[in-house]
């Protein structure tokens, strides 16, 4: 199956309904959401993407590095559990970390700002709440 990731094939709002000229290319396509789940261990994937670079997509993931705003201070420690997603709150049930989830670290409450499935690692900032 495949993800095309662009909007060249529909038909804007109003107007005659034509057959679109624009055919589907191989440098669209695009690959599923990475669900980066909450485990026992840090499991990763490197993709070959355009360009001939390289993506690390975290599958599996037990560790954060938290900073603490106040002291300035990162440290790696492991994420207990997943409190919220806004994103989806079925993520929260099945565990799945994303740009903005709230978990819970040994240090305390912090909230994602990487993007685990684009980045291969979980950064995060402690809240004070």
């Amino acid at each position: 199956m495949s993800y095309y990731q662009g909007n060249d094939l529909r038909k804007p709002s109003g107007g005659h309904k034509a057959r679109h000229h624009k055919v589907k290319r191989k440098y669209e396509l695009g690959r599923p959401f990475t669900e980066t789940r909450l485990g026992h261990d840090d499991k990763r994937k490197v993709s070959r993407v355009r360009g001939g670079n390289i993506k690390v997509r975290a599958r599996i993931i037990a560790f954060a590095n938290v900073t603490d705003p106040e002291k300035g201070v990162t440290r790696k420690t492991r994420i207990l559990r997943v409190l919220e997603n806004k994103a989806n709150p079925h993520y929260t049930r099945r565990n799945i970390i994303v740009k903005g989830t709230v978990i819970e670290t040994e240090l305390g409450k912090a909230v994602v700002t990487s993007r685990p499935g684009q980045d291969g690692v979980v950064n995060a900032v402690l809240t004070r709440s």
